[in-house]
């Protein structure tokens, strides 16, 4: 159920902001940039700051790897609205649309290096079981994926996995092609600020 908030539920001066980034970008503001601002003491700001250092802080998984992690995930949880601007960014990061969805049709014979596909396996039980055992665990070590990176891939698991919900239960918006590739050039220049 969308709540009226997403439509109408803000202070003047946040509205005119959502204004002006509508005229100036040619596009509405996405309802998951909406949404921190409703709250932004109690889900807003913290929610910024945590994906904000999952997807851009320092990692041995590049941007594109972990922006296709955010698609992967997304995609486990059936959150078309995260599917698409999270394929759109992983696309645009690699520079290679095809890579992308073969990852996201097939992980299994995508051409993907194998801590990836790995540690993409790993999150997908994760996603869907709720839990991965101490066995999955070694197997994505064993695939030389340190673990640090599985530390990393976990809070992107983290915050998609917060973001897919809350895009399904609010019933997020779906932009148009372009509205997502609007999108996927603001996070990949600006990160999740």
């Amino acid at each position: 159920m969308r709540p009226d908030v997403l439509n109408r539920g803000y202070r003047p001066a946040t509205k005119l902001m959502f204004r002006l980034i509508r005229l100036f970008s040619g596009h509405p503001m996405p309802d998951a940039a909406k949404i921190v601002f409703y709250r932004p003491d109690f889900y807003g700001a913290p929610a910024k700051k945590f994906t904000h250092e999952a997807m851009r802080g320092p990692s041995a998984w590049s941007v594109a790897d972990r922006e296709l992690m955010a698609a992967f995930v997304s995609t486990v949880n059936g959150s078309a609205f995260c599917v698409a601007a999270h394929t759109a960014t992983a696309a645009r990061a690699y520079r290679d649309e095809a890579l992308v969805a073969a990852v996201l049709s097939d992980l299994e014979s995508a051409p993907v290096a194998e801590p990836l596909r790995a540690t993409l396996r790993m999150l997908g039980t994760l996603t869907a079981e709720g839990t991965v055992t101490a066995e999955q665990m070694r197997t994505v070590l064993a695939a030389g994926v340190s673990p640090q990176q599985v530390e990393d891939a976990l809070a992107v698991c983290a915050a998609f996995d917060t973001t897919s919900r809350l895009a399904d239960a609010f019933g997020f918006e779906l932009l148009s092609d372009e509205g997502f590739e609007a999108g996927a050039k603001y996070l990949l220049k600006r990160g999740y600020r």
